[in-house]
């Protein structure tokens, strides 16, 4: 009796030390002395002793966050440039089985990656399409983890650091830019304006009496000016008469 109650209290606890418990999201790799049996779902498994072990595996999504990398852009520029990259297993089995430790290796192989992807790009480039740059990265990180189960769900390029010279001469560049453009609008607003002092021209030429006027006006706003301003009239008629004996002049 007494080795009956002996043996019902130590497989007793046998079983007690041999539960585990499976988180919802997590998953066991279960293995029977060495090799691969079968995947565990959420709840309580019992895990044999010696001849049984098993793996939890976290398939929530991951981020891994890519230290600054030195790269080279193809017109050789030397910047530094980090990302954040998300991903999630899809295997549990895979993942245990195939890879040491996926985090590293994730990590490693999105470094590698990225400074190969800045390096086929000139530092324009890189600066005007971090999206399209991100999102081929996101691909070649997921076609390379895809035989250890994993999916990569977005890439995010961080931050560019460009040399401290390089920043320099960027904004001396910037600022030329913003030079020539206000030169530009600037003759654009005199080539308008000649237009339409043109256009205005020869439509107080055609009309008769639109000079005398126009002068009148002139001659309306500059008296309701305070300033001590002194206007001497001239007759358009004596300037007209003028004109025309300097011409009977020149044919004499």
């Amino acid at each position: 009796m007494n080795y009956m109650l002996i043996i019902l209290i130590v497989l007793a606890v046998i079983v007690l030390i041999s539960i585990r418990q499976v988180e919802e999201y997590q998953r066991g790799v279960m293995f029977f002395l060495g090799k691969y049996q079968k995947m565990k779902n959420p709840g309580w498994r019992l895990v044999i002793p010696v001849v049984q072990r098993m793996v939890k595996v976290d398939l929530r999504t991951k981020v891994v966050d890519v230290p600054d990398q030195e790269a080279i852009t193809k017109d050789n520029i030397s910047i530094r440039i980090n990302a954040v990259i998300y991903y999630k297993i899809t295997d549990a089995g895979k993942s245990v089985i195939e890879v040491e430790n996926f985090y590293f290796a994730v990590s490693q192989l999105a470094q590698t990656t990225m400074r190969n992807a800045v390096g086929e790009v000139t530092l324009d480039e890189l600066l005007k399409n971090r999206d399209e740059i991100a999102a081929k990265i996101q691909i070649i990180v997921d076609k390379a983890s895809d035989p250890w189960g994993i999916l990569v769900e977005s890439v995010e390029l961080k931050d560019v650091v460009l040399p401290e010279n390089l920043k320099r001469t960027m904004a001396k560049e910037a600022e030329a830019e913003r030079e020539k453009r206000a030169v530009i609008i600037k003759a654009e607003g005199e080539v308008a304006a000649a237009e339409n002092m043109q256009k205005a021209a020869t439509m107080l030429a055609k009309a008769p009496g639109a000079l005398h006027l126009r002068t009148l006006q002139s001659i309306n706003d500059l008296s309701s000016d305070q300033s001590n301003t002194t206007i001497w009239m001239l007759p358009v008629e004596a300037l007209e008469a003028m004109k025309g004996i300097a011409e009977l002049a020149k044919k004499k």
